[in-house]
């Protein structure tokens, strides 16, 4: 129940307090300034009259950016890797038209000379030979065996 239902007096706490702790500010060093190095002061006079006398700033320039090629070199590494494999399969290609030239030459070549080979065996069976040209006469005579003696 709450303290002011039950007719009693809510306990009064003590305020409590909280003490920052001070944070001393770390010095840089001081770096001497060069007599060349010290900017230029410079007096202006506001439309009120007012004069603010102040040093110039300058304004930060950005750092320049460093120059980017017109094309990633991942762009070119796609792009060489490209032109190497078209090299490589028109060096196949090539090759594959070459060994393709050469069976069909070699077929050519066994073709030629089975047929130059057949000719000259069908001109050999099919010539007529004269015999009365020919070095060997054999004359074929009735010829008797009569108990393993030849009689001719």
């Amino acid at each position: 129940m709450h303290p002011e239902h039950t007719g009693h007096a809510p306990a009064v706490r003590a305020p409590e307090v909280h003490h920052p702790t001070p944070i001393t500010p770390a010095m840089a060093p001081l770096m001497p300034v060069q007599p060349h190095a010290v900017p230029a002061v410079a007096s202006v006079v506001l439309p009120d009259g007012r004069v603010v006398t102040g040093y110039a700033v300058t304004p930060m320039q950005p750092e320049p950016l460093a120059a980017k090629p017109a094309v990633s070199r991942t762009a070119v590494n796609v792009a060489l890797a490209g032109v190497g494999f078209l090299a490589a399969c028109g060096g196949l290609l090539m090759l594959t038209a070459f060994v393709t030239a050469l069976a069909a030459l070699v077929t050519q070549l066994i073709t030629l000379a089975a047929v130059i080979f057949g000719g000259w065996i069908a001109v050999q069976i099919f010539t007529g030979r004269d015999h009365s040209k020919s070095g060997t006469t054999v004359n074929i005579r009735k010829a008797v065996i009569k108990r393993n003696k030849f009689y001719g």
